[in-house]
């Protein structure tokens, strides 16, 4: 299934130093693939564009399709469009491109003051992800949304991982800050959830 296939490709990724480029180092080199150093949103791409893909050329084809509010072009080997990327990880949700939101299957929905021209936005608090812990499937997509009054320029999601079930359920992502560094870690998303400084998440799937 895609969603094992997307927990795969990040389960590869772990230990992965985090890029401390405040843009992206894949940003600020133009490039598609930049597996060196890794932040939370270019594990995201990267996991799902190669689950969805076959080889590696298929992978930055898909990656031009889904990582870019309209396409992503490439001019001998660079990105030269990448100032139309999704920088916002809210973006990348209601773009539909990563996945279904299933935030309202998952548990008790509340809503939050939106911005951007969002008036409010659903989440699923902390304390009903934690209760629909079983509801999640591998390669589920969490989006981690911040207090209204902790945004620095209107942005709703501060994080992003991706959920993987064996016995337990774990979350995958790159865990770090620009400032310090990090690396990509595989935790049990319950801890994860009591010690985030986050007010709950969304959630999108590939079925």
């Amino acid at each position: 299934p895609v969603g094992e296939r997307i927990a795969f490709w990040a389960e590869r990724f772990v230990g992965t130093p985090y890029d401390l480029d405040p843009m992206g180092e894949y940003v600020t080199r133009a490039t598609i693939v930049a597996d060196e150093r890794v932040d939370c949103m270019y594990l995201i791409f990267r996991a799902v564009e190669l689950a969805l893909s076959n080889t590696p050329e298929e992978a930055i084809e898909i990656s031009l399709d889904r990582r870019f509010h309209t396409k992503g072009i490439l001019k001998e080997g660079r990105v030269v469009n990448y100032h139309d990327r999704f920088e916002y990880g809210e973006d990348m949700i209601f773009s539909g491109r990563w996945g279904r939101e299933i935030t309202s299957e998952a548990g008790k929905t509340m809503r939050i003051k939106g911005s951007r021209g969002r008036d409010f936005i659903e989440i699923l608090p902390s304390e009903h992800l934690l209760k629909g812990l079983r509801k999640l499937k591998s390669g589920d997509i969490l989006f981690f949304v911040k207090k209204p009054e902790d945004r620095k320029v209107e942005e709703i999601i501060g994080h992003i991982g991706i959920v993987k079930v064996a016995q337990e359920v774990y979350l995958i992502h790159a865990s770090g800050t620009k400032g310090k560094g990090g690396e990509v870690k595989k935790v049990l998303l319950k801890d994860y959830i009591l010690k985030m400084p986050f007010i709950g998440a969304k959630i999108t799937r590939f079925d």
